[in-house]
């Protein structure tokens, strides 16, 4: 796999007057981090020592599918939203359309952490109670804040579903016919009457641990509000929802048929973004050709 054609990077000279606008200190090192994939991301440390990371955002002429545009806003509004709860989030020390600098977490990503089974399940039902106290959190519509939007679940997420698929036909990418098995379930959304904050990318490396507990939570540029069920797309990546997860988040009774499909349709959704967004990125190779026969089947499966 290439590295993505999204990545802006800044010299030393910008780095230097970011920190000065929001710190008010020079620049006393840099690092670049390499593990996402979508955003340039950086760990500075100043002159007196404080460290933060700052998230570059792609260049101006780069094609982006249509729920990536102004990410940026997304992320800083969900920071404060996550912040003013008290959720373990980095601070937010200057946001505009395309940086983002935030305090720097001094932990470990979940999926870099060596963790005894015992460790594992406190902590998955840890993240449980996290996630509880995400979804209290309400907006006024349906969606991504940057749309595609709706005033009501149903309408927002085919939305979504179609904006997906407009991408696919910009960049070439060749999907099955997926529209019917969305529209023959859609009747199902209906059931979600409040627009709830969902992160949409809960998986363990946007998860930091520190001294045997969660310490924050980072890359919420991909929020939506919509159904809290839509977590479960990446709280349990590919997989089935764990006993430990649901113990902290509160859940006792088993999904019902209609909820089951939904989490099938949100999943499904994510396997379409996974296939298509590897194109304008430009993405190539073995490696991807295996994710993304891997997503058309999971596809697949959950369409079915």
């Amino acid at each position: 796999m290439v590295e993505s054609t999204s990545k802006r990077r800044l010299g030393v000279g910008e780095l230097d007057a970011v920190v000065r606008e929001a710190l008010g200190v020079g620049l006393a090192s840099s690092a670049e981090l390499t593990e996402g994939m979508f955003n340039t991301a950086y760990r500075l440390t100043t002159v007196d020592g404080r460290e933060a990371v700052l998230k570059v955002a792609p260049p101006a002429d780069v094609p982006l599918m249509t729920y990536e545009r102004n990410l940026m806003r997304t992320e800083a509004l969900a920071f404060s939203l996550m912040a003013a709860r008290g959720l373990p989030v980095p601070s937010v020390l200057l946001a505009s359309d395309d940086l983002l600098l935030m305090t720097a977490l001094r932990g470990t990503p979940w999926n870099a952490a060596a963790l005894s089974d015992a460790e594992r399940a406190a902590l998955r039902r840890e993240l449980g109670e996290i996630v509880r106290a995400l979804h209290g959190i309400t907006g006024d519509v349906f969606g991504y804040p940057q749309g595609p939007n709706g005033s009501t679940w149903r309408s927002a997420f085919l939305a979504m579903v179609d904006a997906v698929l407009a991408d696919a036909r910009r960049f070439g990418v060749e999907l099955p016919d997926v529209r019917p098995a969305f529209a023959a379930r859609a009747h199902l959304l209906d059931e979600v009457t409040s627009p709830v904050l969902v992160h949409f990318d809960l998986w363990e490396a946007n998860i930091f641990l520190a001294d045997g507990r969660i310490e924050g939570i980072i890359d919420p540029e991909r929020a939506m509000f919509g159904d809290p069920l839509a977590e479960l797309a990446t709280v349990a990546l590919f997989t089935d929802v764990d006993a430990d997860f649901l113990a902290g988040y509160g859940r006792s009774e088993p999904f019902t048929p209609a909820e089951e499909t939904r989490i099938a349709l949100y999943r499904a959704y994510l396997c379409l973004i996974m296939i298509v967004e590897g194109v304008p990125r430009g993405y190539s190779g073995e490696e991807r050709d295996a994710h993304v026969a891997f997503f058309r089947q999971k596809l697949a499966e959950y369409l079915g």
